[in-house]
């Protein structure tokens, strides 16, 4: 069975010594689960310093962001290939990187390839606005978005990828997208790799939801099929929360397991 993957993006918030009160405070409520993969993804920051006091039998990293180039004269940027060996994961396409930054789906497509390229596995977000839902153009714009970040990938390499449908307009609303919107996007989702690449790496992607996690939805959300974890906003930065999301999230998968 694929390990469920918990990722807390903690976005711009907290300065270094916040972060590592965070940590601790998560170490200390959160156990070591073989069925339950749990990822920090903190500012750039303080990813340096994080990553010499975190458990790492208990998490792994990831950077929020980062540039398409390997080097050069580009003041300020951060590349995958500075980040190799530091994070495991890269987020990327990220709705507030498309809003406020004008990351467009080639910027996408461009930052997934240098991630794979430097053994950093890309977690892409996908999801429509409100006014796309509206007009019925969901599945179009969620085809657009992971066909073109997937294009310069190789079925093996788009098997190892993971993709987070974050519905835009659910983000910060303080409740998540309804079962059967999920239930929707994720197959087509699904649909939309077996396409490209068959039916065998369709099914090794893992699909993450994101867009107002809070521990009470653990269970409604993980138990539709095809959902493998959480991308986390808010509530990652309330160690309780985030503790209690990663608990149920085991408890739910062991319960799968024992019934397997």
């Amino acid at each position: 069975m694929k390990k469920t993957l918990i990722v807390g993006n903690w976005k711009m918030h907290l300065n270094t010594q916040q972060a590592s009160l965070l940590v601790r405070r998560l170490g200390e409520r959160v156990p070591q689960h073989r069925d339950i993969e749990t990822v920090l993804a903190p500012s750039m920051l303080t990813l340096q310093p994080i990553s010499l006091e975190v458990d790492r039998r208990k998490f792994r990293l990831a950077a929020q962001n980062a540039n398409a180039q390997d080097l050069g004269s580009l003041t300020g940027e951060v590349s995958f290939a500075m980040l190799s060996g530091l994070v495991h994961y890269g987020i990327i396409g990220h709705s507030e990187r498309r809003k406020y930054f004008a990351e467009t789906n080639k910027d996408v497509r461009a930052k997934v390839a240098a991630a794979v390229r430097n053994e950093i596995t890309p977690i892409i977000c996908v999801g429509e606005t409100r006014v796309e839902r509206t007009n019925h153009e969901t599945k179009q714009v969620v085809r657009e978005q992971v066909v073109t970040a997937l294009r310069d990938l190789t079925g093996p390499e788009a098997a190892e990828v993971v993709i987070a449908y974050e519905p835009v307009w659910a983000i910060g609303a303080g409740r998540p997208a309804s079962a059967a919107a999920i239930t929707e996007v994720v197959a087509y989702i699904r649909l939309i790799i077996e396409g490209q690449f068959g039916k065998n790496v369709a099914d090794a992607v893992r699909i993450l939801y994101g867009g107002s996690v809070e521990p009470d939805f653990v269970a409604n959300i993980l138990s539709i099929d095809g959902v493998d974890g959480f991308l986390v906003g808010g509530a990652s930065l309330n160690y309780q929360q985030f503790a209690d999301i990663v608990t149920k999230a085991h408890q739910l998968a062991a319960a799968k397991e024992q019934h397997a």
